[in-house]
């Protein structure tokens, strides 16, 4: 980890340190765990992947998250980028489009103990209305634009991070914070995400 995220250049202490208390191993699939601390993506099945550690650390900290902040994550897959926020908030909502990875990320997240963490099957283009609004949103699968539903749900000065684009495996990185009901957005570089589907898909 120091190499993979403190060596490029992530430097929030709550980030760092709550990654370093997950057991990743835990998040992939037996055959993938000899990989589970390599600074790459990984499988998790339904043609989904872990993201990998130094990304969600860039994620992470870019949403200068505080220890009394309410997050919402779009697309849990296998619960890790959820954990990491556990480990840093007070509370965490995570929307699943795909039942069998909910399923199984709620029970995965359960026998962590990770009690600050709450888990939907759902299409996440929609957010998570009756329990809104969040500090942030972390949407960890690429739209072609920002769903208009989680710009509402947004606290005004709330941040909001995107891999968007609607090229398949290649968006730009975006980092928005709302002000004054509108979104002022900066972008932090190229990733590779899978596509956002469910309603997301229908609005290209």
């Amino acid at each position: 980890m120091e190499k993979d995220i403190k060596g490029r250049g992530i430097k929030d202490p709550k980030v760092l340190e709550g990654m370093g208390r997950i057991p990743r191993h835990l998040f992939v699939e037996e055959s993938y765990r000899s990989k589970a601390y390599a600074d790459h993506p990984l499988p998790i099945g339904e043609g989904q992947t872990i993201s990998q550690p130094y990304i969600v650390a860039l994620m992470t900290e870019a949403v200068k998250l505080k220890s009394s902040d309410r997050v919402l994550e779009i697309g849990t897959g296998s619960g890790y980028q959820a954990a990491v926020l556990a480990e840093i908030v007070a509370e965490v909502f995570t929307i699943e489009i795909r039942k069998s990875l909910a399923e199984s990320a709620a029970q995965r997240l359960k026998d962590m103990g990770y009690k600050n963490v709450k888990v939907k099957y759902g299409d996440g283009y929609f957010g998570w209305e009756e329990v809104a609004p969040f500090d942030a949103i972390l949407i960890t699968a690429a739209p072609n634009h920002i769903p208009p539903p989680l710009i509402k749900q947004l606290k005004e000065g709330g941040r909001l991070i995107v891999p968007l684009g609607s090229i398949i495996y290649y968006q730009q990185l975006t980092l928005a914070r709302k002000h004054q009901g509108e979104l002022l957005l900066e972008q932090m570089g190229s990733v590779a995400f899978v596509p956002m589907i469910g309603e997301a898909e229908k609005k290209k």
